[in-house]
């Protein structure tokens, strides 16, 4: 399962979404030495980065008398309003300090223009702006794509199904990936996966 022609998708195991962040995802650093393991066994392993402006209009700061975790609508479509989070050059937006992955050769920030979001690692919130990651992994040869990291029903699912919309045979490895279930986000997120051909394995599954 694991071959020259499968990469690894790290999403966003930054500060700001373990314990001690402003959005945490519960238990989110559990995965951090999983991760580094898994780093390891694959040639091609890229980073996902979550790298926002201040005052971008994901915050629910920027929307006076909104609060967090509501929803508004956006050209784009609705939009979860966050707590302020991952802020470009800020320690909430570094990597997390036990991430050891010496060996990704590309880090894709996402989320870097204030008006759009970018929860997938390939294309932004308004679905028409690629982030150049589909064509690094095709430049590379990949064909495979296993997709870890934070959070499944966000960032880690939108950036799986857009891998098996590209064309990439998807894995999430679900117990190298921590989730925020917000009102059933978590079920849904697995369902749109499912729906789209995308495997759900564990660690223990994995050849290779």
């Amino acid at each position: 399962m694991i071959d020259a022609r499968t990469a690894l998708i790290v999403v966003d195991v930054q500060n700001d979404f373990c314990p001690g962040g402003s959005l945490p995802v519960a238990g989110g650093d559990e995965i951090v030495a999983l991760v580094n393991q898994l780093g390891r066994r694959f040639a091609t392993v890229v980073l996902t980065q979550d790298w926002h402006p201040a005052g971008h209009l994901s915050f629910a700061s920027s929307h006076p008398g909104r609060a967090a975790f509501e929803a508004v609508a956006m050209p784009y479509g609705p939009q979860v309003l966050w707590p302020d989070h991952c802020v470009q050059g800020s320690g909430g937006a570094a990597f997390h300090p036990g991430l050891d992955l010496a060996m990704a050769q590309a880090i894709i920030r996402k989320g870097c223009r204030r008006e759009v979001d970018s929860y997938s690692g390939f294309i932004e919130a308004d679905r028409a702006t690629p982030t150049g990651l589909g064509g690094h992994l095709r430049d590379r040869g990949v064909g495979r794509v296993a997709v870890v990291g934070l959070a499944t029903d966000f960032c880690v699912s939108w950036t799986a199904q857009d891998a098996a919309r590209l064309g990439f045979e998807t894995l999430v490895i679900e117990d190298a990936c921590r989730a925020i279930d917000l009102d059933g986000s978590l079920e849904r997120a697995w369902a749109e996966m499912t729906a789209l051909g995308v495997g759900r394995v564990r660690l223990a599954d994995l050849s290779g």
